[in-house]
């Protein structure tokens, strides 16, 4: 019905391409026109002026002669006022743009190694963009944003740098596990070195007091029983005191079996040894 009254409506942000005889004449803003078909006007085609998205997965080799696929996300759009160029001088846009495209990055990701590939993606999409403005600009398309989004390489490489990863990860892990140990041990080495001196020195101090309760029991003993000597009162508390510990070794239910020599003569002989042993702890 428009073309019958001669009106034609063009949608915001669109063009439209006028033509007058097959030969460009004008470019149509968004809203309504008069476009008179009998006198050889005619609307030769609409053009988007949206930003658009194109993206691009390029195959190519590293330097060190690892195959990656990069994709790269080009986001363009046909200029206003160079709407006539966008329209006539370029048949497939998307094919263009994808070829600048795989051109650059085929010459820039061969010069670097996998992980120079990944940390300088920004460089490779600003050639990408600076490549496609100084082309595409001649044709009425504006470059507004190229990104490297995702940078791919093989499978099995792929799985190489992640076991290479882990086993790092790994070596230092056992190093800070080793080293832990370590501290461990020293701390546990310094406690039982403590522990043992601070127990000699119990014994030490558990010994001297039995030295001076047997002194002063002898002592009391000799002066309250006339007649007696420090060794007969010596003796009698030695055999005491030998009677005293079987019993306790007997009467333990956990204690293993212990010979000893038992008799009257083995008596003086094990009351003669703690004699000895005693007098000489006293000297010292």
């Amino acid at each position: 019905m428009g073309n019958l009254f001669c009106c034609i409506q063009v949608d915001q942000s669109t063009v439209a391409i006028k033509e007058r005889f097959g030969r460009f004449d004008d470019v149509l803003e968004p809203g309504c026109h008069c476009l008179p078909w009998f006198l050889g006007s005619q609307l030769a085609g609409h053009l988007s002026l949206r930003l658009q998205q194109l993206d691009v997965r390029c195959e190519t080799k590293t330097k060190d002669n690892v195959f990656v696929n990069v994709v790269a996300s080009i986001q363009y759009r046909a200029l206003a006022d160079k709407a006539s160029d966008a329209f006539y001088k370029l048949s497939n846009t998307r094919t263009q743009i994808q070829a600048y495209v795989f051109d650059v990055i085929r010459a820039s990701v061969p010069k670097l190694n996998l992980d120079d590939v990944f940390e300088q993606k920004t460089e490779i999409a600003k050639a990408v963009e600076e490549e496609l403005e100084k082309a595409m600009s001649a044709y009425g398309y504006e470059i507004v944003q190229t990104l490297i989004v995702d940078i791919e390489p093989d499978e099995h490489v792929k799985r190489a740098m992640n076991e290479i990863n882990a086993a790092a990860r790994l070596r230092v892990a056992a190093n800070e596990k080793a080293e832990a140990e370590k501290i461990l041990q020293i701390k546990r080495a310094e406690g039982e070195a403590e522990s043992k001196y601070l127990s000699g020195l119990g014994i030490a101090r558990q010994r001297q007091a039995i030295v001076d309760g047997l002194r002063d029991s002898v002592l009391g003993f000799s002066v309250n029983v006339p007649g007696t000597t420090a060794k007969d009162v010596m003796d009698m508390v030695l055999v005491t005191q030998y009677f005293d510990t079987m019993k306790e070794i007997g009467a333990a239910s956990k204690s293993s079996a212990v010979f000893i020599p038992h008799g009257p003569g083995a008596v003086r002989d094990v009351a003669t040894q703690i004699r000895d042993g005693l007098l000489q702890a006293a000297h010292q």
